[in-house]
């Protein structure tokens, strides 16, 4: 049986070596994977790309280049975004085979897509970018030399998504997981309620307060119609009285 995998992206943000971007094409391509999203790639396209994807000429044409990882992230239920340094706020952590079983949910529901993102090559995902995923994915390796090239870590995801998904069944849901774009407008709504009843101060700042609630709710792997009750509740928030 040919697998394919339509509703699973991978996106590069800020990749510096065009050849990276090639060499993730034929990673891709060998595990079926096929929609590439590329934000703020340098010196692409390029033939040096088109060379090292060796056939995979395909999966690079059809790249979607964009400006902004948001962008990149339209019409998606589930952001997962690849990392391999700790950080000090823990975001909801997995390694690449649990990362593939959250995949397998979410795309066990017809239309619903999945992100995964991979970062620059020097430095990963910031902690910005991060913001808008809502697993952080590692893959184990050896503590004492962990130096994965990001082509690499995109084969690896690949194999482990193709091995995953082509061996283990989920019963079916009909639940619809929330969206990108409605997380993002449900968590710009709480900004604003909060900024309203004035609960930002100094020993509560407004990034770190948000950042700590995006990763609560990402935890919590919210459907379209708790999203929705949330956005009422917010909406029916009296006026501040103090």
């Amino acid at each position: 049986m040919n697998y394919t995998f339509d509703n699973v992206r991978v996106v590069m943000v800020n990749t510096t070596e065009p050849g990276n971007i090639g060499a993730a094409a034929r990673a891709m391509k060998n595990m079926n994977l096929s929609k590439l999203y590329l934000v703020n790639p340098r010196g692409y396209p390029s033939a040096v790309a088109t060379a090292r994807a060796s056939g995979a000429d395909d999966v690079l044409s059809s790249a979607v280049v964009c400006e902004t990882l948001e962008e990149a992230l339209i019409g998606t239920q589930l952001v997962i975004g690849a990392s391999a340094r700790q950080r000090n706020i823990k975001w909801k952590q997995m390694d690449v085979v649990g990362a593939c079983e959250q995949i397998k949910k979410i795309t066990g529901v017809e239309g619903q897509e999945v992100a995964v993102v991979f970062g620059t090559e020097n430095f990963g995902l910031t902690n910005e970018e991060l913001d808008l995923c809502q697993i952080l994915m590692t893959i184990p390796g050896n503590p004492n030399y962990f130096s994965l090239n990001i082509a690499a870590a995109i084969q690896v995801f690949a194999y482990q998504n193709y091995v995953y998904n082509t061996t283990t069944e989920f019963e079916k849901s009909s639940n619809e997981y929330a969206s990108f774009d409605e997380l993002e407008g449900f968590y710009a709504h709480l900004a604003q309620v909060l900024e309203h009843i004035e609960y930002f101060e100094d020993k509560r700042p407004k990034e770190l307060l948000m950042r700590r609630m995006r990763r609560f709710f990402g935890r919590a792997d919210p459907e379209k119609e708790e999203v929705a009750i949330f956005r009422g509740i917010l909406r029916n928030i009296k006026p501040f009285k103090k």
